[in-house]
C-alpha cells in the first residue's frame, strides 16, 4: 500500500489532475470516481494507472479486475493519500490515468457543436453532456476554450468525453471540417437573427456558441453563415451559455424528428 502523498505515482496523478500543462506534456489525463472509470473502461481508451482504496476494492472488485485485464497498473493507496491526490472533497476511492488520443471524427457528420472561447470548465462539461445526449456527432473547441480534459469539465461531462469526439482546433481546422462535411455554421448570439425555433436547423449544421464574457470572436463570426437568438420575454439580459446551448441543441433534435 502507498502511504505517502510524496510517492512519484501519486505526485504524477495529482499533477495531471491539477495542471493543464502537465496533461499536455504527458499526453494523459485522470478521471475520478466509479462512474467515469467505468465509462473510460468501456470506451477502449488506453489505460495507464489506477490508484484505489481498500473500500473501493471491497465494493468494486469487478471493476478493478476489468481495469487490470485492459492493461491498467493498479496501486492500493491509503485513504489519506487518496484525499491528498483527489480533486473532489469526498473522493470515491479511485483515480484512473488514461493516455490521451486524438479522437477520430465520424465519416458522416451532419450535426456538430463549436465552442468559441468558452473558458469556464463547468459550462464546457455541461455542454458536452448535452451534446452527447442530443446525438451531436462532434464537439470542436475553438481558441480560448478551457481544457476539456481537466477534472471539472470531465465531471460535468458525465462520460460524454468517451461517447463523442471532443477536439481542440484552430479556426482554420474548424473551417476545414465544416467545409468537408458541408455543415452550415449557425451562431447563437443575443438579439441577432431569427428566434432559434424559427431557424431551419434540419440541414447539416454546426452550432457555434461563444463565451459569456466577450461574445462571439472574429473567428466565429467569419465562419457563421447565419445567426439566431433565444427570445427572453422576461427581460433577462442573457442566459448561462450551457443552458442556452442545451436549448438550441435540442431544438435541432425536435426539428429533425418532426421533419
Amino acid at each position: 500500500m502507498i502511504n505517502s502523498a510524496q510517492n512519484p505515482k501519486v505526485q504524477e496523478t495529482r499533477a495531471l489532475l491539477r495542471q493543464t500543462k502537465r496533461r499536455k506534456q504527458a499526453g494523459a489525463f485522470v478521471v475520478e470516481g466509479v462512474r467515469l472509470a467505468n465509462e473510460a473502461l468501456l470506451s477502449g481508451w488506453p489505460l495507464r494507472l489506477a490508484l484505489y482504496t481498500e473500500a473501493l476494492a471491497a465494493a468494486e472488485a469487478g471493476l478493478l479486475r476489468q481495469l487490470r485485464s485492459k492493461g491498467a497498473s493498479l496501486e492500493l493507496v491509503s485513504d489519506a493519500v487518496m484525499a491528498a491526490a483527489a480533486d473532489t472533497q469526498t473522493p470515491q476511492g479511485i483515480l484512473l490515468q488514461l493516455a490521451w488520443q486524438p479522437p477520430a471524427l465520424p465519416a458522416q457528420l451532419d450535426f456538430a457543436l463549436v465552442l468559441d472561447g468558452l473558458a469556464d470548465p463547468g459550462n464546457l462539461g455541461t455542454l458536452l453532456r448535452s451534446a452527447a445526449a442530443a446525438g451531436c456527432g462532434a464537439v470542436l473547441l475553438g481558441p480560448g476554450c478551457a481544457d476539456a480534459y481537466g477534472p471539472k469539465a470531465l465531471r460535468g461531462g458525465m462520460g460524454a468525453h468517451f461517447r463523442l469526439p471532443v477536439l481542440p482546433q484552430s479556426w482554420g481546422e474548424i473551417g476545414a471540417v465544416l467545409a468537408q462535411h458541408k455543415l452550415q455554421a449557425v451562431l447563437t448570439a443575443a438579439g441577432e437573427g431569427p428566434a432559434y425555433y424559427a431557424a431551419d436547423l434540419r440541414q447539416p449544421v454546426a452550432l457555434i456558441l461563444g463565451g459569456e464574457a466577450h461574445g462571439a470572436s472574429a473567428g466565429a463570426r467569419n465562419l457563421a453563415g447565419q445567426s439566431l437568438h433565444i427570445p427572453m420575454p422576461g427581460g433577462s439580459e442573457s442566459l448561462n451559455v450551457a443552458i442556452a446551448g442545451s436549448i438550441v441543441l435540442f431544438e435541432v433534435v425536435r426539428q429533425r424528428r418532426t421533419a
